[in-house]
């Protein structure tokens, strides 16, 4: 199962350093060393979009690998007991399913989380965003991340799932014990908490669907309850893993686009005057320029910088032969940045028109939630640069403030001034 006529080096993604700026270090990869296995992750990484793409498309890759081999045959131990509600959860959502099952989950998903029902969200996000802003103005200087970029997704995810008002206040703290074990080299900590909060939010979930079941309302439990086709059905397992994965990759993906996103415009003025000046003129919804700035944001510093896959048969790609077995990481944030695929990568471009990026993945696994990512992002960006046209770092010599993952990578607080 090891890959071969490949160089070997180590990627520290829990060092500090490069968390904090990842682009110089995949840069000098991008270069030299474009794909290399790592003997401590075990996981061959490739940093160019090129590969990445194609390694995205290829259905001789999955998500998953125990539908092809056992543990046994993959050298690994047996499920750790400590995060066995956590690998539950992990095992009914349909982000790690592959065809058939996962041509079965999506279809269902995807009847109920519908782009009407994500189109039908926009006045409220509006409303949100703008009530959110009524109570910063006085401020004078706030925290974007947990003033601003977290109460967002949180409360649209809420209103979409139907979570009562009294239970809101524990989907973030849910969601960022449950990711931190998308991490390597994550603690016994960690694995505790992730376990503890799937059994929690799983058991709110259950007792919400069950009240959804008696008198249905108008949010995605109730669709996803009701949902069927061919006769066929979500069971609740699989409902409990949609709503739980829905929360977490909204989630994530929207605050850390958000707050990364603005730290980028501001340490660009032009960039961010450009876009105040267009709110002024479009001051009721986001224009095609804000759609392109997310896009863009999106691009530049990617929220989760890297997904993984499984070989599930041997594939050869610009000459390295991936054996059925290997892992591979796909650095979404060094292609995002790659040279060969978009000109002044590590430009800003607001109205950069050169196809797609990596954000949100490509191939079946593509982002379910990418539109209402970009439905929240748009109007919480517009929102800011027309009530604060003056937005500023308040400490802009400040080191920014990372999170502790490279994974899902995120500021943990951003103080602005308006």
């Amino acid at each position: 199962m090891t890959p071969t006529a490949l160089p070997e080096l180590h990627l520290d993604l829990n060092d500090r350093a490069f968390i904090l700026d990842p682009y110089p270090r995949l840069a000098e990869l991008r270069e030299a060393t474009p794909a290399f296995l790592d003997p401590v992750w075990n996981k061959v990484f490739f940093t160019r979009y090129e590969d990445i793409s194609r390694l995205l498309r290829d259905r001789r890759l999955g998500r998953s690998i125990l539908h092809v081999l056992s543990r046994d045959e993959l050298g690994w131990p047996p499920p750790d007991p400590r995060q066995a509600n956590f690998d539950h959860f992990q095992d009914h959502h349909l982000l790690d399913a592959e065809p058939p099952r996962h041509t079965r989950l999506r279809s269902l998903v995807s009847k109920a989380f519908t782009p009407r029902r994500v189109e039908d969200l926009r006045s409220r996000v509006v409303e949100i965003v703008a009530r959110q802003l009524d109570g910063l103005a006085g401020l004078g200087t706030f925290d974007l991340v947990s003033d601003y970029a977290e109460t967002l997704p949180v409360t649209v995810i809420a209103e979409l799932l139907g979570v009562e008002e009294d239970a809101r206040h524990l989907l973030r703290p849910w969601s960022a014990a449950i990711v931190r074990l998308y991490e390597l080299g994550f603690s016994e900590e960690d694995q505790r908490a992730a376990d503890a909060a799937v059994v929690e939010f799983s058991t709110y979930l259950r007792a919400l669907a069950a009240r959804r079941r008696a008198e249905p309302r108008d949010d995605l439990v109730s669709a996803l309850v009701a949902v069927e086709e061919e006769g066929d059905r979500l069971s609740e397992d699989e409902l409990v893993g949609t709503c739980i994965l829905l929360l977490n990759a909204g989630h994530e993906a929207s605050v850390n686009g958000t707050t990364s996103g603005v730290r980028q415009l501001l340490a660009r003025p032009g960039a961010w005057a450009r876009l105040v000046e267009d709110a002024q003129r479009h001051p009721d919804a986001p224009s095609a320029l804000f759609a392109g700035a997310v896009e863009e944001l999106l691009r530049l510093d990617t929220p989760l910088p890297m997904f993984e896959r499984w070989v599930l048969e041997d594939v050869e790609i610009g000459g390295v032969t991936l054996r059925r077995g290997t892992e591979v990481a796909l650095l979404y944030a060094s292609g995002n940045r790659d040279p060969r695929r978009f000109t002044r990568p590590d430009e800003l471009v607001l109205d950069r028109d050169e196809g797609p990026h990596l954000t949100f993945g490509l191939g079946i696994h593509y982002c379910l939630g990418a539109p209402l990512a970009r439905l929240e992002l748009a109007v919480a960006l517009h929102g800011l640069a027309r009530r604060f046209p003056d937005l500023r770092l308040a400490r802009p010599e400040e080191e920014p403030r990372f999170g502790k993952g490279f994974v899902i990578r995120g500021l943990t607080r951003l103080d602005v001034s308006v």
